[in-house]
């Protein structure tokens, strides 16, 4: 279960919408408690997908474009990692959208998803933000639904 406030959500639904037609993404801090994910904070990042990117992740699940792809740049995820560990913060999920697309993961979100984080995606449809679910990877490394509960 992952945890977060109506603001993680409009954040996520905000960031969404401005990058349209395009994926957006972002990083989740937060800490992880009574087993499960507590969010403290949603921070959107650039998607950084470029020919560059395209080259590292070569594969037949791999987009051409940030219609259909992601990624946060190293240097981001970093920083943001040193950040989050001085606030006594880790980073526990990453959040993306799919333009046009159902929020569920596709196989190449799968294939460079990491263990123990949570995946949010939510669906951007005609520019507007709709369905969000979260996901997280099993131990044969299939997604598996998440439960989200929204806190005050």
């Amino acid at each position: 279960m992952i945890k977060l406030s109506q603001e993680h959500l409009q954040t996520i639904h905000t960031h969404a919408e401005s990058t349209y037609p395009e994926e957006c993404c972002g990083i989740i801090l937060g800490y992880l408690a009574n087993g499960g994910k507590v969010v403290v904070e949603v921070i959107p990042t650039e998607n950084a997908w470029n020919t560059e990117a395209a080259a590292e992740f070569s594969g037949k699940h791999t987009a051409e474009s940030k219609k259909q792809q992601y990624a946060i740049a190293p240097e981001v995820m970093l920083k943001t990692q040193r950040e989050a560990r001085d606030r006594s913060l880790n980073i526990i999920g990453i959040f993306h959208s799919h333009p046009d697309h159902p929020a569920i993961p596709s196989e190449c979100d799968r294939l460079y998803a990491w263990q123990g984080y949570s995946y949010i995606i939510v669906s951007v449809q005609n520019g507007k933000a709709g369905e969000l679910q979260s996901w997280s990877l099993d131990d044969t490394h299939h997604f598996q639904a998440e439960a989200i509960e929204n806190i005050i």
